[in-house]
């Protein structure tokens, strides 16, 4: 792997124009692909197994006009008189004219006559291209009566699905905060805008991928936007540690194709294993149980596939475009460089003085950060957690004060007739009205076919309120007979919490024991590899916390647009689970790697780890901090669930890089010693041997030192070198 590395380094140093026309043939093939095969994005709500779903499905096959999307819009006097009939019934009229509408219900009205809803039922799910993001033909319907001096708010599935857009405020903060630290790592204009350049590059390469996946397969509306906010944060990082390595090659006399060689050959291996891990992580996301989590992690997955790739061949061509010129001014003159030993390998110098205080205080500190998980309280991210100038929250608040919170998320009551006595619907009808929690209950209405009713049951409390789930439980518990199911919005979503909650324990172990082996076969040591699994299982639990805290206790919620306290969106846990564990995994191998590199030159087990992270504390950091300027970034758009990933993922990078990396890392190789290597004789001939540590190819500049063989513990401590 080593020399194929160095080979594929050199050779687009040698050829940076090739290498570049290369990039630039395939992404115009991409995108003509996407031109004339490319998909658009899908949502499937559909969760097959769930009670849910169950009901879902008798309604879709009984009741066809009335099984797809469903809007509300709600009219309100601001003067508080009654609003006048005959402007609702014009309304009313505009509405049922729109396309795929099916029905319009009888308009409803509060007890002062302020407030009117009226609910629209279309003949095909929000999912449909002609409804998905579509507000036009409602914002039309409604514009005369909004000039009549009315208050008109919408609500239901295709106002919520026009906030799904994302307005592209994370990606440029992003940017722009990345380029200001590249400037400032490493001196040279130049040298910060080919990470920039790369990332972008890849990130286009990877979009036209999702697309295409579009093309076969239902990817999520949202997964572009994750698969966006990950690759721009994973692709700078693997070229900045291209660069990196780079610059540090050319200080040290090397030529500059021998010094992209050299750095694609070393710094490119760890980019491959981090790549690695984080696919590892996001392909667990399949075993959630939920499509839309599937299809996160497919497109995640190719944006990251595709920044690598960019990495690994555009960065080195650039630096041999580059040249010199990557280098500071001051360098390039000639004049002698400063020498300041690193803060890092000072830092890392005092923490192996005495590790034991410092890994205990740490480990103090990411307990303390992670108590607010134990007060987790899990619900999708529903209409009453977004913005309070947002339509369809002002609807919302209106519904609830006009009718109780209860009417923003009835339960539907599907009865299967075949298998429940028409005859016993008016008693289930009055046993549900007496049910303690129930508000009231509208039907039953039979189908066209005879074969199924619904009745309507409007709890006292709003749908993220604890109560509501409870009396859900009692329902399907205590009141309903078999054959009878609850469905619904607010149903579908308790289900689809309690199958994710379940499903957590599933991703985490196989995602954490996959990526234990792989880290095992890539650094031979199992100590390292379980060490780096425990430590990233911390800095998650901690960064679930500042989740809770923020969100759900509102230390700082109003910063970011959120005017009251609200649940973590259950969508989170797995899927910031699967994104913060891979990235926490990138900046494990980027300082083992450099550690293991020192150990095998020196055996010195406690100044590999001073050296490592001399070398690589300054990227690491500044890679974070790219990372977190990436994610808070993208915490300022309006979707409550793209605001809580932000917050949790900057939080997750942000305790790693500093608590982790800087702290517990050293801390307890120093309190390990040689035994952070230790590899049973009979584990290390199980293990599969890749050419990690191969000798690279004689052009470099500096050629390898041999992979020292010990001569007394060839499991545990490498020779010392004669160097």
């Amino acid at each position: 792997m080593t020399r194929w590395l160095h080979r594929l380094g050199g050779a687009a140093a040698a050829h940076p124009w090739r290498t570049g026309g290369a990039w630039l043939v395939a992404l115009a093939l991409a995108f003509g692909l996407v031109a004339g095969f490319g998909g658009t994005p899908h949502d499937d709500w559909d969760v097959p197994g769930l009670p849910a779903q169950a009901g879902t499905d008798l309604l879709r096959e009984e009741f066809p006009a009335a099984s797809g999307a469903a809007d509300r819009v709600v009219v309100h006097d601001r003067d508080g008189d009654a609003v006048e009939p005959a402007v609702v019934e014009a309304l009313r009229a505009r509405l049922a004219d729109m396309p795929h509408v099916s029905g319009v219900a009888p308009a409803r009205t509060s007890a002062d006559g302020a407030t009117v809803l009226l609910d629209v039922r279309y003949d095909v799910p929000v999912t449909d291209p002609d409804l998905m993001g579509q507000l036009g033909p409602l914002e039309s319907a409604v514009a005369p009566t909004q000039a009549a001096g009315l208050q008109v708010e919408l609500g239901g599935d295709v106002p919520d699905s026009g906030n799904l857009e994302i307005g592209g405020t994370g990606e440029l903060i992003g940017i722009t905060v990345a380029l200001v630290l590249l400037v400032l790592t490493f001196g040279s204009v130049l040298a910060a805008g080919v990470p920039i350049l790369v990332a972008m590059l890849g990130l286009a390469l990877g979009s036209a991928g999702v697309l295409l996946l579009a093309a076969v397969a239902d990817v999520s509306t949202s997964a572009p936007t994750v698969a966006t906010m990950v690759g721009l944060g994973v692709g700078i990082d693997y070229a900045l540690l291209l660069v990196s390595r780079h610059v540090e090659l050319l200080r040290h006399g090397h030529d500059v194709r021998a010094a992209a060689a050299r750095a694609t050959a070393t710094a490119g291996r760890s980019v491959l294993f981090a790549a690695a891990t984080v696919l590892v992580s996001l392909l667990g996301l399949r075993l959630a149980g939920l499509s839309t989590y599937a299809t996160f992690g497919y497109a995640t997955a190719i944006a990251v596939v595709a920044v690598a790739a960019a990495a690994l061949t555009l960065v080195p061509a650039a630096l041999g475009l580059a040249g010199r010129r990557v280098l500071p001014r001051r360098t390039r003159r000639g004049r002698p460089a400063r020498t300041v030993v690193p803060l890092t390998a000072r830092w890392a110098e005092r923490v192996g003085r005495r590790p034991l205080p410092w890994a205990l205080g740490a480990l103090g500190l990411l307990l303390l950060l992670a108590v607010p998980t134990l007060d987790m309280r899990l619900w999708p991210a529903d209409t009453s957690a977004q913005p309070a100038d947002s339509t369809t929250r002002q609807a919302y608040d209106l519904t609830a004060e006009g009718f109780g919170p209860g009417a923003n998320g009835p339960f539907l009551v599907a009865v299967d007739l075949d298998r429940v006595p028409a005859a016993s619907l008016p008693a289930l009808v009055d046993e549900l009205s007496a049910t303690d929690g129930v508000a009231q209950v509208a039907g039953p209405e039979v189908s066209p076919t005879g074969g199924a009713a619904l009745v309507v049951v409007e709890p006292t409390t709003g749908p993220s309120d604890e109560a509501t789930t409870e009396l859900l439980q009692r329902l399907r518990a205590d009141v309903l007979p078999a054959g009878a199911e609850v469905t619904g919005i607010t149903a579908a979503l308790v289900d689809i919490t309690a199958l994710l909650t379940e499903r957590i324990w599933l991703v985490i172990g196989v995602v954490v024991g996959l990526s234990f082996l792989l880290l095992t076969v890539v650094f031979r040591s199992p100590v390292v590899a379980a060490k780096a699994a425990v430590m990233n299982l911390l800095s998650i639990s901690a960064a679930y916390g500042v989740v809770v805290a923020v969100f759900s206790w509102g230390w700082g919620a109003g910063l970011l647009g959120v005017d009251h306290d609200v649940p973590v969106s259950s969508w989170l846990p797995i899927l910031m689970f699967a994104v913060a564990f891979g990235l926490s995994m990138d900046y494990e191998v980027f300082l083992l790697s450099r550690v293991r590199e020192e150990w095998l030159r020196t055996g010195d087990a406690r100044g590999s780890v001073v050296s490592g992270l001399a070398a690589t504390g300054r990227l690491i950091s500044a890679a974070a901090a790219i990372m977190v300027a990436v994610f808070l970034g993208f915490a300022t758009e309006g979707d409550l669930v793209l605001k809580m990933m932000g917050v949790g993922l900057a939080a997750a990078i942000l305790v790693d890089a500093t608590v982790v990396r800087m702290v517990l890392v050293p801390a307890s190789m120093a309190l390990l010693g040689r035994w952070n290597w230790w590899l049973p004789a009979w584990l290390d001939r199980l293990l599969p041997h890749l050419d990690v540590d191969a000798d690279l190819e004689p052009e470099a500049a500096v050629p390898a030192l041999p992979t020292p063989r010990p001569a007394s513990e060839p499991a545990l401590v490498p020779e010392r070198s004669t160097r």
